[in-house]
């Protein structure tokens, strides 16, 4: 006794794994841009996050050299 499949039924599992084979490049491209854009956001996140602390570094140190200058009565 012979199991016959259908020619219509193979075609169409055929088609779909020949789909999915074909579609999967560009599938694991766009995860990988999408990935990679993802990070390069959270780089410009923490390189502004960092800039601002500097700055708020930059202002305190300004403020105690303005205080010491002040206290030691320096004048032009």
């Amino acid at each position: 006794m012979a199991n016959l499949v259908n020619s219509q039924i193979t075609d169409a599992v055929t088609q779909t794994n020949v789909k999915v084979l074909g579609e999967s490049p560009a599938g694991a491209l766009g995860v990988s841009s999408q990935a990679m854009a993802h990070a390069m956001g959270l780089a410009m996140e923490n390189a502004t996050q960092t800039q601002g602390g500097m700055q708020q570094i930059g202002n305190s140190a300004a403020a105690a050299l303005m205080a010491m200058i002040t206290k030691a009565g320096v004048s032009s």
